[in-house]
């Protein structure tokens, strides 16, 4: 280790401490989270600038700070399986009627259906506005080799038809899923927990006092786990200053400068997207400017971490005791907003993409039959989209491989792909808190007491001892 990445360590360390101190002096967690936003954009530029890109120095320093990032966005990530598990099962048993959750299950669908599909028409606009295109990007080495790396990839996704892609979310081997191993993961330990929670109501009335105490064993795991994800929610702040650092000290300006209209394209249908979300939520008699101070947070973890499936139990934190959406709603919209419609990643990149990739092989982007084609061939393929890094591609690969466009032109973007996913995970997370918020309201299914407090529990963080 040289001189230069162990005083890089060094001033991280420092800086660590300095949120560790905030922290003991109770500052609030939200302030906390956007201290360490502020801390980690500045340390990173100052990295940039000292060292530059690419540099060996700094290559090193970011794998370092990845013991913070990473580690933290692993912690999130363990705990995000048995979360699901005993909320969903929780929720289900204090629904007290599988009625309820077929009603549930239905309002969060509709909504992830209709948002992901504005989502898609915002990007359709956005880039045909722009006037953006494939043709227009210069191919580098990177570019070539990501097309090529595509290519070996379409063959799994080509093998997805729809039906195919529906069916690939029935969790055939639930104890697979508890490891992530599928794309569509979560979304199969959500049907097989509903499953346990529905059969423990059917026990109910044969063997009552058996499904008495398995309703016991649930209550004191759910005690357990929601302790978990406070202590490891607690170290969001030292995530989000590592992660922000490595961001912005690893990026490539001068390649994001080359494609900086697109980079402006798609925040611009991002911020459009967001505005979306916040009429919905406007619809519903909520404040939009109390709803934004109350999911900043979980916006910004999301925001650094690129990771919907590692933001959903701050996401879930976020819907019950900020915006006092019950539990049950709360933990569908999260587990389904982590893999289905994603408004980012789903709706407005595989849009863009296929509306600049088109006329590559002579298709018209503006006819009516294309953008309708597109828009319900998104709605359906956001379906089993994972929530983590990469997922957008995915998406996109499903939808230009059943439009017939050449998947390989996807690998053009890889240079602003970290930036540009930011951004989009943002919106993922927004879309999965708007769902839940705006299908809770229509079900009477959110404490607005708890919405409208201003002094909300800031997550529950700053209580554990």
């Amino acid at each position: 280790m040289s001189l230069a990445v162990l005083v890089n360590i060094s001033i991280m360390v420092g800086l660590l401490y300095v949120l560790y101190h905030f922290q003991k002096k109770y500052m609030p967690f939200t302030r906390r989270v956007f201290i360490a936003l502020g801390m980690g954009v500045a340390y990173g530029a100052c990295l940039q600038v000292f060292y530059g890109f690419p540099s060996e120095t700094l290559t090193e320093s970011i794998g370092w700070f990845n013991i913070i990032g990473n580690g933290y966005v692993g912690l999130l990530k363990m705990i995000v399986v048995p979360l699901v598990m005993v909320s969903v099962i929780s929720a289900i048993l204090k629904l007290k009627g599988a009625g309820a959750l077929g009603r549930i299950s239905g309002w969060i669908l509709a909504l992830l259906m209709i948002t992901v599909s504005i989502a898609a028409v915002i990007g359709i606009v956005a880039a045909l506005g722009f006037g953006l295109s494939a043709e227009a990007i210069t191919t580098g080495a990177r570019e070539a080799a990501r097309g090529e790396q595509l290519l070996t990839t379409v063959a799994r996704v080509e093998n997805l038809s729809i039906p195919g892609m529906l069916v690939s979310l029935i969790p055939a081997n639930p104890f697979l899923d508890m490891t992530g191993a599928r794309s569509t993961s979560i979304i199969g330990v959500v049907i097989f927990s509903a499953f346990i929670g529905v059969a423990v109501l059917g026990l109910h009335r044969k063997e009552a006092v058996i499904a008495g105490k398995f309703e016991s064993f649930v209550e004191v795991a759910h005690a357990i786990v929601m302790r978990m994800v406070t202590l490891v929610l607690r170290l969001t702040p030292f995530g989000i200053l590592a992660l922000m650092t490595k961001v912005v000290a690893g990026s490539n300006f001068s390649d994001i400068l080359q494609l900086i209209q697109f980079v402006i394209a798609s925040y611009t249908a991002l911020i459009a997207v967001f505005v979306v979300h916040l009429i919905m939520v406007t619809m519903v008699g909520a404040s939009p400017v109390q709803f934004i101070r109350k999911i900043l947070p979980a916006l910004t973890f999301a925001f650094t971490s690129r990771s919907s499936a590692g933001t959903m139990p701050l996401t879930i934190q976020t819907l019950t005791q900020r915006l006092g959406v019950s539990e049950g709603v709360s933990n569908f919209a999260a587990s389904f907003g982590t893999t289905i419609g994603q408004n980012g990643c789903a709706g407005i990149y595989p849009a863009m993409l296929a509306v600049m990739i088109a006329p590559t092989v002579g298709v018209d982007p503006t006819s009516f039959s294309f953008i309708g084609t597109l828009i319900v061939t998104i709605a359906i393929g956001s379906f089993g989209v994972a929530g983590v890094g990469g997922g957008a591609t995915f998406a996109a690969l499903i939808v230009l491989s059943a439009l017939g466009l050449p998947v390989e032109l996807a690998g053009l973007l890889i240079s602003i792909e970290p930036l540009i996913d930011m951004g989009r995970t943002a919106v993922n997370v927004s879309g999965a808190i708007t769902t839940g918020f705006v299908g809770g309201r229509a079900m009477g299914e959110v404490n607005m007491d708890t919405f409208n407090s201003n002094d909300s529990p800031e997550l529950d963080m700053d209580t554990v001892s």
